[in-house]
């Protein structure tokens, strides 16, 4: 599980850098404006399912449903499934297209004229990604078959190289529709890669006999799981409305806030694919002791992360955007770090569930959460500002986290209260004794030092490579 995580990890690290570079020249090239503003919320929707097929979605479904058939039978469930979902692709690109003005004044209600033009322009081109981000993603469950997990994990570097290029040549002359349509070519690359792999697989284009019985199928396991992501997805966007009331500029500091927040966790992506396909695989017995290793090793990494990021958040975006008014991305960062731990830890219990061939107990679980979570988006920020996002976020994976566990009846199996109490201990004193000393190469310092000592810590305690915890 650690070596093919590892490599997953190296991949998922070129994509997230690539991914927050994008965000990074935006602001470089236009600064947090209307114009970065309109640009971001024309990404979302695209990036939304980007970002849900990265995460594995239908991996989720498809792979358990696989290995409860013959090789043969499989493969035809599996070929018309595919073919299913490329005609899905094609059309939710044409809904998003034909009413491509509602989706903006939806996402964006505090958006300028201007600026939803600039937004509905860029949206009609964008929506053009989807049918090459499902079929990099049917390709990818035949990759994950034969478990070769980092052709298909350079999907997001792929898909952004384009936008990043362009970005870097053009600079502040760069169009809102150039940037949609390097996209759109970065889909198609996307797509294309993994294409001679997933061939050999035994995947085969337009299998049109026996579509109906597959997505069928496919629907009755997917379902939970599609209706929890879309219940993640809808507080990112109640995030985005909310966002685009309070000023100008706030909606590119809290999407980039998120970009960065993800960069220093790039092996969770790669540990929740691995996770679940030994889980799909292995016995009843086995995968208790293979949910301890994956939560053990998920604290050792994510504290670490979180402490640096608390500690250090002034100093980086002051290097980063030294030309920016960067007081407020700082503000978000810091406060981000908090709900990282439960977080993460959210993602693995789920997936314990859904290996059990428990699709509707996650959802439930997340719903409760994604509940709190838009209750607190609609009132903490006009109240406190800032860190009400990150607070309302916080409560909402707590709330998750202890379903999770509660429903599961893994209080006793999973260190949690170790764990946990001491994400928090440390999480104190980076933002007790070093977030306040003021950006600068002491702070960056400090930060580093923090974050190596919580990583040293965890790991002589937990020992993420034994059984035990």
């Amino acid at each position: 599980m650690l070596n093919s995580a590892l490599l997953l990890t190296l991949v998922t690290l070129a994509g997230l850098v690539l991914g927050f570079a994008r965000e990074w020249l935006l602001i470089d090239a236009w600064g947090a404006g209307e114009q970065t503003d309109a640009l971001v919320l024309a990404l979302f929707l695209p990036d939304m399912v980007r970002m849900t097929l990265a995460a594995g979605l239908l991996n989720v479904a498809a792979v358990p449903l696989f290995h409860q058939q013959t090789m043969e039978a499989g493969r035809q469930w599996l070929n018309s499934l595919g073919s299913l979902l490329s005609l899905f692709a094609l059309a939710l690109a044409g809904v998003f297209y034909l009413f491509a003005p509602f989706w903006l004044k939806l996402l964006g209600p505090g958006m300028a004229p201007q600026s939803g033009a600039i937004a509905v322009s860029a949206f009609e081109i964008l929506v053009w990604c989807l049918p090459g981000m499902f079929l990099h993603a049917v390709c990818g469950i035949w990759l994950q078959l034969r478990e070769r997990y980092v052709l298909w994990g350079m999907g997001s570097f792929l898909f952004n190289l384009f936008p990043v290029g362009w970005l870097m040549i053009r600079g502040a002359e760069t169009m809102a529709d150039e940037f949609a349509l390097a996209c759109v070519l970065g889909s198609v690359l996307m797509a294309a890669v993994v294409l001679p792999a997933a061939w050999r697989g035994g995947w085969r284009p337009l299998a049109f006999t026996g579509m109906s019985a597959a997505g069928g199928l496919f629907m009755r396991r997917i379902g939970p799981v599609l209706l929890s992501n879309i219940g993640s997805h809808s507080v990112t966007l109640v995030e985005r409305m909310v966002a685009s009331l309070l000023g100008e500029g706030m909606v590119t500091w809290v999407n980039l806030a998120r970009k960065f927040i993800n960069l220093p966790l790039i092996a969770l992506p790669a540990l929740n694919q691995v996770l679940l396909g030994k889980l799909s695989a292995g016995h009843e017995g086995e995968r208790l002791v293979i949910l301890r290793q994956g939560l053990a090793l998920t604290s050792c990494l994510v504290v670490p992360a979180a402490v640096f990021i608390m500690a250090s958040s002034p100093t980086l975006v002051s290097y980063l955007l030294p030309e920016q008014a960067t007081g407020v991305l700082a503000g978000l960062l810091g406060w981000f770090s908090l709900p990282l731990l439960m977080g993460a830890w959210n993602a693995l219990l789920a997936r314990y569930a859904y290996a059990n061939n428990d699709t509707r107990l996650p959802l439930m679980c997340e719903l409760a959460g994604t509940g709190l979570h838009v209750i607190g988006l609609v009132s903490l920020p006009f109240w406190l500002g800032v860190p009400g996002f990150a607070l309302a976020n916080l409560g909402a994976v707590m709330l998750t986290s202890l379903l999770l566990l509660h429903r599961q009846q893994l209080w006793r199996h999973v260190g949690w209260r170790l764990q946990w109490a001491g994400g928090a201990g440390f999480l104190l004193g980076a933002a007790v004794l070093i977030q306040p000393m003021g950006a600068g190469v002491a702070q960056f310092a400090a930060g580093v030092g923090a974050g190596l000592f919580s990583f040293v810590v965890m790991l002589t305690v937990l020992k993420p490579w034994k059984a035990a915890v």
